[in-house]
């Protein structure tokens, strides 16, 4: 199977503060990995140094077969920051006009919308239920609402990565479940590669391929039914607190 990602020897700093130490890794293509840790850990970090938010690092990534300094490609790789940081809720906008921004990155200039856009902005709209809000204005939605739609727009250029930042982080736990099961429809129904932040460890192992605890290096990386029989977790955490964990899955 193809490597989506590929990182070897990743450490970044900041200042003289190192936040990720000497890791190494591969993304299989249509895989779901849950990126988990401690706050501090480096999980937000990492996702920008691939993201190339980040410059200076030491070490190698290549994103979908190319090296990360000569990657030009962005529209295959969609991404969904924390709302709470990219979203003002006076934002006057109706929901297929959010949407159809995710289409912006892949036009040349002047960047105009087109039939075929509509028709993608529909499609995706069906995809994630939600084409009955496709006139409302998004700062009437609801939380869960707001967070299919910012959803919609990382999606609406059919990108082969996905990559989230804790994007359950302001729902319900009913929102939060269903949310899940969207991601993991999304991921075996369009082969999407998908890369998630959270912190929910149980929940999102019913539904990821792989998960990987980071704390600045990888404590572990693997199946998740392997993280919960991991002697190097159970020393990690202590044998009670790894139990909660995975009894809750």
């Amino acid at each position: 199977m193809d490597n989506i990602i590929s990182v070897k020897n990743l450490s970044f700093s900041y200042g003289a503060t190192e936040v990720i130490s000497d890791i190494s890794f591969d993304v299989e293509k249509g895989s779901f990995l849950a990126l988990v840790g401690p706050n501090g850990a480096g999980k937000s970090t990492l996702i920008k140094v691939i993201l190339g938010l980040e410059k200076k690092y030491s070490g190698q990534i290549e994103v979908l077969g190319s090296n990360l300094n000569k990657f030009s490609e962005w529209k295959k790789i969609g991404y969904l920051p924390q709302r709470v940081n990219v979203f003002n809720p006076l934002f006057p906008a109706t929901v297929k006009e959010v949407v159809a921004l995710g289409l912006l990155a892949g036009k040349h200039y002047p960047k105009k919308f087109n039939k075929t856009d509509k028709e993608r902005v529909d499609s995706i709209l069906s995809f994630l239920d939600i084409s009955d809000l496709r006139e409302r204005p998004i700062a009437e939605l609801s939380g869960g609402e707001q967070q299919r739609v910012f959803l919609a727009r990382a999606l609406v250029s059919n990108p082969e990565l996905l990559i989230m930042d804790e994007p359950s982080t302001a729902l319900d736990p009913g929102t939060r479940g269903n949310f899940f099961k969207l991601i993991k429809k999304l991921n075996e129904e369009k082969n999407t590669t998908i890369i998630m932040i959270t912190h929910d460890t149980a929940q999102v192992g019913e539904h990821a391929d792989k998960l990987m605890y980071l704390d600045k290096s990888i404590i572990f990386y693997g199946k998740f039914s392997d993280f919960c029989h991991s002697n190097k977790m159970e020393e990690y955490f202590g044998h009670a607190a790894q139990h909660l964990i995975c009894h809750q899955h």
